[in-house]
C-alpha cells in the first residue's frame, strides 16, 4: 500500500515531542520494554486467547496501518491482534502490540469508530503510556511486569483464574491498578488520535460515536462498568472535550482514499455468525431484519444468519441465508467461502467445489477456501487434488489450519501408508496441545517404518521437544 499523503510539521514535531524523551525520565527504557513486550506476549500466546479470523484481522490491520502511515518513524513494529472475548475493550500493551476484543467489533457501527478506537490505542502505544505507568508501579523485575499486564489483559477477556494466578503470582495484586492510565493520558491519547484521523480517510466523529456507544452499550463487567471504562477512565469528560474538539472541526473537500478492505457490517456479523451465543444472536439479528435496513446491513444480516444456522445444523436455512446474502453481490469471498463450507458439511461436494475453486487466490481468504475445498475433495474421492491442496495449506498457514494434518493422515490410511498416517496425526495432536496423542501416534509412526529421511528426523525430533532431552 503507497501512502502519499503529506503529513505536516506540526504533527511530526508533536509526535517527536512524545516519543523521543528520555527513557529514565518518564518511562521504563525503549530495551527494556522490547523485552517486556516479549515476555508479555509469550504469556498471552500461551492462553490460547488470540483469534485467527482472517476477514476481522485483516480489517483491523488496514485501518491501522492507514492511521499508522502518518506517524513519523517509531521505536517499536506496531502489531495488532483480535482477542476471542464478547467484551467491549481494547487496550495499548508494551511494545506497541494492540489487542482489539469482537465484543468491540459487535459492539460498534462502522470503520470510522473502528478507526477512532484504534486511533486513541495508537497514540497511547506512541505516548508510551502504558511504560509510564509501569515506571510509577516500581514494579521491579521484567516478568512481574509482564504477569501484571497479561492479568489485565486476560482478566478483561475472561479469564478470571489465569488472570490473577499471573497478578498475584507476579506480586502484583495491589499494583495492578496503577497500570491504568490516567485521565491526562486518555486526553491526550484522543487529542492526537484527532489530530491523525483528521488527515485520514476517515472521521474522527467516530471516535466520539464510538465513546457515546461504550457509554450507552450493555456490555457489562465487574460492579457493572463496562470493561473499557476500567483501563479508560475519565469517558464523560472525554466526551464532552471531543466534542468540543469537533464543533471546530470541517471536513476536507478531498478527503484522502480509503484502503480496500471488507464492508464493515460484514465482519461484524460474522463475528456474531461464529462466535457468539447462537440463540441469542438469532433471535438477534432476526429482530434486527424487521427494521428498515441499508442495503449493506440487509446483507450482513442474512450473511450472518447462515453462519448462526450451520452452527445449529440447520443446514437448509443457513444455505438459503447465506445465498440471500450473496445475491446482493455474487462475487463476495466471505460469504462465497461459507457457503462452500456448508455445501461439504451437508455432503453436497460437487457444488462445494464449484464455489470454492474460484476463490483460491483471494489474497485474503484464499488459504481457507483451499483447506475446506481439499476436504471436500477428498469426501468426493479425489484424493490426489485433496492432498496437493492440504500441502499447500500447510505450507503458507500451519499454524491456523492444524486440522490441515488431521486430513492428510486420513488420505494416508486410505491410501494404506499407515506409518504417514501416524505421523499426521502425531503433528495434528502436538498442534492442539495433545501431548499423550501425539506422543503414542509418532512413536506409531517411526515403529511402522517412515521412509521418507526427513519425515523419520522430524518426528524423531519432535518427540524429543516433547519430552524435554
Amino acid at each position: 500500500m503507497k501512502h502519499t499523503r503529506h503529513i505536516t510539521a506540526v504533527l511530526i514535531t508533536f509526535f517527536m515531542i512524545v516519543t523521543g524523551l528520555p527513557a529514565g525520565s518518564f518511562a521504563i527504557s525503549i530495551p527494556d520494554e522490547k523485552k517486556l513486550s516479549e515476555k508479555f506476549m509469550q504469556m498471552i500466546r500461551e492462553e490460547k486467547i488470540i483469534m485467527d479470523d482472517p476477514a476481522a484481522n485483516h480489517l483491523i490491520n488496514t485501518v491501522a496501518r492507514h492511521i499508522l502511515s502518518l506517524l513519523p518513524p517509531q521505536p517499536f513494529n506496531y502489531s495488532f491482534y483480535l482477542i476471542n472475548d464478547e467484551t467491549f475493550n481494547a487496550f495499548a500493551s508494551p511494545g506497541a502490540n494492540i489487542f482489539i476484543h469482537r465484543g468491540l467489533l459487535t459492539a460498534l457501527s462502522s470503520t470510522d469508530e473502528l478507526a477512532g478506537i484504534i486511533g486513541h490505542e495508537i497514540a497511547h502505544a506512541a505516548s508510551r503510556h502504558v511504560s509510564q505507568s509501569i515506571d510509577r508501579s516500581k514494579l521491579v523485575t521484567i516478568g512481574s511486569m509482564a504477569g501484571v499486564l497479561a492479568g489485565v489483559l486476560i482478566g478483561s477477556a475472561g479469564g478470571g483464574d489465569a488472570a490473577q494466578a499471573m497478578t498475584v503470582g507476579s506480586m502484583a495484586a495491589g499494583q495492578s491498578a496503577m497500570l491504568a492510565y490516567t485521565r491526562e493520558n486518555e486526553t491526550e491519547a484522543d487529542q492526537k488520535a484527532f489530530l491523525l484521523l483528521k488527515q485520514t480517510c476517515y472521521s474522527p466523529a467516530g471516535l466520539l460515536e464510538g465513546l457515546n456507544k461504550m457509554r450507552a452499550a450493555d456490555f457489562r463487567g465487574i460492579e457493572g462498568i463496562p470493561d473499557y471504562f476500567k483501563t479508560h477512565p475519565g469517558t464523560g469528560s472525554r466526551i464532552a472535550h471531543l466534542a468540543g474538539l469537533l464543533a471546530g472541526y470541517f471536513p476536507p473537500e478531498q478527503p484522502a482514499e480509503c484502503p480496500e478492505t471488507y464492508p464493515y457490517d460484514m465482519v461484524k456479523y460474522r463475528m456474531m455468525g461464529l462466535y457468539e451465543d447462537a440463540g441469542k444472536s438469532i433471535q438477534k439479528i432476526e429482530t434486527r431484519l424487521a427494521a428498515d435496513l441499508s442495503t449493506s446491513e440487509l446483507q450482513a444480516c442474512h450473511y450472518g444468519l447462515g453462519l448462526l444456522y450451520a452452527r445449529e445444523n440447520r443446514r437448509d436455512k443457513a444455505v438459503f441465508h447465506l445465498q440471500k446474502a450473496l445475491s446482493f453481490d455474487l462475487f463476495d469471498p466471505m460469504i462465497l467461502v461459507e457457503l462452500g463450507r456448508v455445501y461439504t458439511i451437508d455432503g453436497q461436494f460437487e457444488k462445494a467445489i464449484n464455489v470454492l475453486s474460484g476463490i483460491q487466490s483471494d489474497p485474503v481468504l484464499g488459504t481457507t477456501a483451499r483447506f475446506h475445498l481439499a476436504v471436500a475433495q477428498m469426501e468426493s474421492g479425489n484424493l490426489s487434488s485433496a492432498q496437493k491442496n492440504l500441502d499447500q495449506v500447510i505450507a503458507i498457514a500451519s499454524q491456523s489450519f492444524p486440522r490441515a494434518y488431521f486430513h492428510l493422515a486420513g488420505i494416508m490410511s486410505r491410501k494404506k501408508k499407515t506409518a504417514l498416517s501416524h505421523y499426521y496425526l502425531g503433528i495434528y495432536y502436538d498442534r492442539i496441545q495433545d501431548a499423550e496423542n501425539a506422543e503414542r501416534h509418532l512413536k506409531r509412526a517411526l515403529d511402522e517404518g517412515l521412509e521418507d529421511p526427513d519425515t523419520e528426523k522430524s518426528a524423531k525430533e519432535k518427540l524429543k521437544e516433547m519430552s524435554g532431552s
